[in-house]
Formats: C-alpha cells, structure tokens, sequence
C-alpha cells in the first residue's frame, strides 16, 4: 500500500489520525432532583455503524483477489479469506490498501476540490485504516461518549460529534494535500472539546473545578502532542477539538441550580434567569464564531487554497521533523 494513507491519529507506516486517552466524563457537579438522566443509545449505534462499516470495506477489499498482484500471497491472516487483511509492511494496523480506501470515500483533496466530491469531509469519518486503528477510536468513544449522552441526551451529543468530524475533515483538506485521511478521531477530539466548554460554562455547580480542570488540559495536551508526531493528521484533531469547544459552550449548559426545582423554592427566593449572564455571552460568542469558522474555511477549501500558504508554520502542529524522522506526506 503507498504511503499515503492518514488515519487521523497514530501508529506505524500508515499515515494516521488516530486518539489516545480521554476521560470518561467531567468531575462531580450538584444534581437537581428534576435533572433529566438520559439512555445512551446512539453512542452505540455509531460504534456499531463504524464496525459495520469496516468490515464492508475488508470485504470489498478482499486482499486474496484484488488487482494489485505484488500483494498476492502475502496477505495476513489468510484464513479469513476475502477478509484478510494487507500485509504488513503495506498496513501495520491490520486493514484494507489505500486504493480501497479512497474507492470508499476517504478524505483526498484532488477528489474535494477538482473533482467537486465534497461528500469525502463526511465519508471519511467513518472509515478506519485497520482493526487497530478502529479499535483505538471506538473504545475512546464508548469511554467518553456514554457518558455525555446519559447527561445531555443523544441530540445535543450526536451534532457534536457529527460536526466536529466535518470539521476536522475541513481543516485537514486545507493543510494536506498529497495524502488521504480517515478515521473518527476528529469527532472525538470534539467531544473532548465539549467536555472542556461544558466544564467551564457549567463551572459553578461544579464541586471539585480545579482538578477536572486540570486533569482534562493535561490529558488534552497529551493528545495533541502526540499529534505531532509524523504519519498523524493532528489538524484534524485540531479541527475537531475547535469545533467540539465552541459547540460545547452552545449545546452544553447547564441551568442555573435552582431553576429546575424552582416551583418549590421559598416564596422570597426566585431565579430570575435559566442560565447566567456569562453562559449568555458565550453561546452567542461560540456560535458566530463556529458559524464564521465553517464559512470562511469551506469557502478557502473550494477556492482551492493552501492553508500552509496563510500560516507559514502551522505545518509544525501536525509534524515536527528531527534526526528520527521527517515529515514528508507521502513518507512511511
């Protein structure tokens, strides 16, 4: 397989964008009595959907038979038949070649751009570059997606996770050019970005705000540090993360204490207001600068522009080279 695979995160010659660890939720806030507790149903079904996705994508693969002859014989794990996976020094997570990948919709920004294929920011959000890579995301999005669905509901948790995947696909295209992407890793990255702006719109009903502050900056730290390392689109993970932030502060708050058992608060004490003045001007902030953030990039993205041509050093987010590595696109 040419190396030219990104699979949004992490992990051997397959160029990649996979995430690490992420927390499982915020820290401990006060329950109202009247505070809805939600089923966690779609989280599931979007791990289902990706499984389900993957192994259509290794049947259609089938590594036995497919065009590409210098493969033949050398397939990993044979007994699966059409299921087996390419060898190893193609694909060290245990997948499908990048020409099936890109057959299947993975994010390349000739095909975005000149080939008016637009569907690929969303597409490639749902594949996975190997069993590996697929494993890493789905096992990161049950760990902090069940949670934050039980606590705001599948709506709320479902247009962050799909919208930071688009955005992540968005500010990847802007900055690679000469490789393709896949992977959920983005949209996680989102929801750890919400987790961050839920955290601090909903900071007074939080009961231990320093630690889960700091706790969740570290574990964010660690994972776009990792990002730039080379064979990792870290732009999507930036992408994503930026978008999960801002939807956070518009989706996320919570109601002032009180307001939702206020019926039966003292005659002399009212809440006035759902929310505070604070979380007010941090929707309305968030959501012209998401709105703004969309248009303007999709705008340079189908306009054909480089994003390295604006921001001279932001290549250093996804890459740093050293004497270990370089930082070559098309490098395994």
């Amino acid at each position: 397989m040419p190396g030219d695979d990104i699979e949004r995160g992490g992990g051997g010659g397959v160029k990649s964008r996979t995430n690490n660890s992420y927390p499982s939720s915020s820290s401990s806030y006060l329950i109202e009595e009247n505070e809805t507790q939600w089923t966690s149903w779609l989280v599931p079904m979007f791990v289902v959907a990706n499984v389900a996705v993957f192994i259509v994508v290794m049947y259609i693969n089938d590594c036995p038979n497919h065009f590409h002859s210098r493969f033949q014989g050398k397939c990993v794990a044979r007994f699966l038949g059409r299921f087996s996976f390419e060898p190893l020094r193609d694909n060290p997570l245990f997948g499908p070649s990048s020409a099936t990948l890109k057959k299947l919709g993975a994010l390349e920004w000739e095909r975005v751009v000149h080939k008016h294929q637009g569907w690929r920011l969303v597409t490639c959000v749902w594949l996975h570059a190997g069993i590996i890579h697929l494993l890493a995301n789905m096992l990161c999005l049950v760990f902090i997606g069940i949670r934050l669905e039980q606590q705001f509901g599948f709506v709320r948790i479902g247009i962050i996770y799909l919208l930071s995947g688009f955005a992540g696909s968005i500010l990847s295209s802007l900055f690679i050019r000469n490789s393709i992407s896949v992977g959920a890793s983005g949209a996680l990255f989102g929801l750890l970005g919400a987790m961050l702006s839920e955290l601090i719109t909903n900071w007074t009903i939080y009961t231990n705000k320093a630690a889960a502050l700091f706790t969740l900056l570290v574990i964010i730290a660690i994972n776009l540090a990792i990002g730039i390392l080379p064979h990792v689109d870290n732009f999507a993970h930036i992408g994503g993360f930026l978008a999960g932030f801002l939807l956070g502060f518009v989706l996320l708050p919570r109601p002032r204490y009180g307001w939702l058992e206020r019926q039966n608060l003292p005659a002399n004490v009212s809440v006035k207001s759902k929310y505070k003045s604070y979380q007010y001007v941090l929707w309305l902030v968030s959501l012209v600068l998401l709105i703004a953030g969309f248009v303007v990039a999709l705008v340079m993205l189908f306009r054909g522009e480089n994003g390295n041509d604006r921001c001279h050093w932001c290549h250093y987010l996804s890459c740093v080279p050293t004497s270990s590595w370089n930082c070559d696109e098309n490098q395994l």
